[in-house]
């Protein structure tokens, strides 16, 4: 008898272990991934199931993957100009919005049109057409992967990502230290970091690539190395340090880039620790109780720049469900919160008032957005607030 109940003792022992155990280990030591597979898997099946939108969408993903197959590489190198310091592999932009002086015979120093973007920054003598074409090809293969198995966009994509950062010749030297210069005033500011906003991109196809099976330790390793030199100079450099303390929109997408990246290295509980210290005072210092985001709103796209920087908080607050910290339903003593500023918005969507702050370009594609994000927080977060706006647009 005492043999039985000792036996019984180990079995519950037993299925306790394989049924809490697993899950604690997973949580404890397992790396959190960037990629939303439910999403993606939901995506598939649709597509499987022969959904018309959604297998019309699969079909010309393929047609745009294939055409990169054809593609040679993307590479800092290939710019026309030379950053001060006569190294190519420096990343090198110019700040969108400003202008050759008016008032001077040489043009400089540039001006300053807020919203207004001076095609001079978007050509090839600066990499950041060729950094923008990267990052889309990187997402355009990494889907395609997804949704088909097929090998050969993976290997694309791993080509793709060794010419950029690991390959000696063309490589990017981990810095944005001449990103959105300024001719004449600067050599390089903070506000080039955002426009590494899509290195989430590489970091999700690195992660789907080991998953599969399909990335080579060498690349691993380097892209480790890469990412790695990278985290420390947004940490510790003065341009980095400078675009941490910012007070707006960039100071929220330098969280996103950094804590992205973080996960990818697997320093799990330095995330945590930021979401709950530094990203929960920007979430009370950026939003008013009422909703509104005053810095967004002095922009002359504000209603651009109050998406644009909600949608940051809501990568955030999912970066933070995926680490157990709650940023969604996380408010201040006076009722400042990321659900409080999307909820300022609602009226301006469905129509019920007029936007009456500057907008100086079509809100057409930030309402898109907005609309997405109001669809994604419902799924994530379990939260229904947003329905009767959701109801009324007929976005279900």
């Amino acid at each position: 008898m005492k043999n039985k109940i000792a036996f019984c003792k180990k079995l519950i022992l037993v299925l306790f272990i394989s049924i809490y155990g697993c899950s604690i280990t997973q949580n404890n030591t397992n790396k959190v991934s960037n990629i939303d597979y439910e999403s993606l898997e939901a995506q598939k099946s649709l597509i499987k199931n022969g959904d018309k939108q959604s297998v019309e969408n699969y079909h010309k993903l393929l047609a745009e993957a294939d055409d990169l197959l054809k593609v040679d590489g993307f590479s800092v190198t290939k710019k026309t100009g030379v950053p001060p310091s006569k190294n190519k592999h420096d990343y090198m932009s110019i700040g969108p919005y400003w202008w050759p002086n008016p008032k001077t015979s040489n043009g400089l120093p540039y001006v300053r049109k807020d919203g207004e973007i001076n095609p001079e920054t978007r050509n090839n003598f600066t990499d950041f057409v060729e950094k923008k074409n990267f990052i889309s090809a990187v997402k355009t293969l990494k889907d395609a992967f997804f949704f088909s198995d097929n090998k050969n966009y993976a290997n694309k994509n791993i080509a793709f990502i060794k010419t950029w950062f690991l390959n000696e010749n063309t490589k990017m030297n981990p810095n944005v230290n001449f990103g959105q210069y300024v001719p004449g005033k600067s050599e390089g500011r903070c506000f080039g970091i955002i426009e590494f906003d899509g290195l989430i991109e590489v970091v999700e196809f690195l992660e789907l690539a080991k998953y599969k099976g399909v990335l080579d330790k060498q690349t691993e390793k380097g892209m480790i190395n890469w990412f790695t030199d990278y985290s420390n100079w947004l940490k510790n450099s003065k341009l980095g340090k400078e675009e941490s303390t910012r007070k707006n929109n960039h100071a929220t997408h330098y969280d996103v880039q950094l804590l992205s990246i973080l996960m990818y290295l697997n320093r799990t509980e330095e995330v945590k620790e930021y979401l709950s210290t530094i990203t929960k005072a920007r979430i009370f210092s950026q939003i008013k109780p009422d909703g509104r985001q005053p810095l967004e709103l002095k922009r002359t796209k504000s209603f651009s720049y109050s998406v644009m920087n909600l949608h940051g908080f809501l990568q955030l607050a999912q970066i933070g469900q995926k680490v157990g910290v709650d940023l969604w339903n996380l408010s201040s003593k006076d009722g400042s919160s990321i659900k409080k500023g999307y909820q300022f918005m609602l009226p301006f969507l469905t129509k019920e008032k007029e936007w009456p702050y500057k907008q100086i370009k079509d809100k057409k594609p930030s309402e898109d957005k907005l609309i997405a994000d109001l669809k994604k927080a419902r799924k994530l977060f379990k939260e229904d607030a947003f329905d009767n706006t959701l109801e009324k647009l007929n976005k279900n």
